[in-house]
């Protein structure tokens, strides 16, 4: 989803700003979708990672077939430390307050707690996860 905000050179806004923020990230959620659902047509199996509000949550769900959401956990302390290993453009104060909202996003069909797991070991948690509906 990062790709598809980062469409918006001049005038965007980040997803907790405000009215602005809510609005731009929606639209990035439509629009995911309708790349997703392109891509399914063509006969390919899609995964879109996003964090997740309410609003975008209804957004894909409304808007893809046969759309399986796996909530991905994370102890905060153990996604600080992820973070520190990649480019960040997050405060910590906004990364907190992300931390913070996907807790309390409901609506998941499956979760995974990654905090004790290696990038391969959650690839093939949710490979697992995805093939009875894939």
């Amino acid at each position: 989803m990062d790709d598809v905000r980062q469409l918006v050179l001049a005038g965007a806004v980040a997803p907790w700003k405000g009215a602005e923020g809510r609005r731009q990230r929606r639209l990035s959620a439509v629009n995911a979708c309708g790349l997703a659902g392109n891509f399914a047509a063509a006969g390919m199996d899609v995964v879109v990672t996003d964090a997740l509000d309410e609003e975008t949550l209804a957004v894909y769900r409304a808007s893809l077939e046969d759309v399986l959401v796996v909530r991905l956990e994370v102890a905060y302390e153990c996604a600080r430390e992820r973070a520190m290993g990649r480019p960040i453009h997050l405060t910590w104060d906004e990364f907190a307050l992300l931390h913070k909202e996907q807790e309390s996003v409901a609506g998941a069909d499956l979760r995974l707690d990654t905090t004790d797991l290696s990038v391969d070991e959650a690839a093939m948690s949710l490979l697992a996860m995805w093939a009875p509906t894939g």
